[in-house]
């Protein structure tokens, strides 16, 4: 008799919640990215997701550093990804061109790797910002906003090294004091694809006209 009660109580119990629990699966979850409190619509400075080139300068151009990987020269693990974290910059906040630059040493295992296949991926995330953690987004969250940019990584022509310099300097001044001894150069990443994650739903694809043709300003 106890045991039909227990069963009835939960029966009723499952009824009452049910409605509640279809709320929470359907609709935004508000305070973690719900509308008006992570929702990008609201959220400060951020562009809305619904335009994703947009996004895609907004996050390049914020970033300091991000995860380049290679194909790897090293012996034991020749021809695998090979991942390392470079420092970067766009140019100045707000101000950015939207291609990533970086200041290299033959010394650095990537800048090896990419002599023999300059093909590479960089992805950068709003996770190395506050807003991430602002909102209660876990870095790997696709509301913890993301961009992959891949392409090959070459070497500045000399009408562009005073940009790449100032970019970098601008967001990395302690560059200007690394050993010359090291032999540093300045490089960028000729982007080729886009994939942009900022939401559930997988990737949103840029091409590159759209990604440089995309203007942005924030403070």
């Amino acid at each position: 008799m106890a045991g039909c009660a227990r069963g009835s109580a939960r029966a009723v119990l499952a009824f009452l919640l049910a409605p509640a629990l279809v709320a929470l699966l359907v609709a935004p979850a508000r305070g973690r990215g719900g509308q008006g409190h992570g929702d990008w619509g609201a959220a400060e400075l951020l562009p809305p997701r619904e335009n994703a080139a947009l996004v895609a300068r907004f996050v390049t151009n914020v970033c300091d550093w991000g995860a380049l990987a290679t194909i790897s020269t090293q012996e034991g693990v020749r021809g695998r990804p090979f991942a390392d974290v470079l420092s970067l910059s766009d140019g100045p906040p707000a101000k950015g061109s939207g291609v990533p630059y970086f200041y290299l040493s033959p010394m650095q295992q990537s800048v090896g790797n990419l002599k023999e296949n300059p093909y590479a991926t960089l992805t950068m995330s709003l996770a190395e910002t506050s807003f991430c953690r602002k909102y209660g987004f876990d870095p790997q969250s696709p509301l913890c906003a993301h961009t992959i940019l891949s392409g090959t990584v070459i070497k500045v022509s000399e009408a562009e090294m005073d940009v790449a310099r100032n970019s970098l300097f601008i967001r990395h001044p302690e560059m200007k004091t690394w050993p010359s001894s090291h032999n540093w150069f300045f490089a960028k990443l000729n982007i080729t694809n886009i994939w942009v994650l900022d939401y559930f739903g997988g990737p949103k694809i840029v091409t590159p006209e759209e990604y440089y043709n995309a203007t942005f300003q924030y403070s």
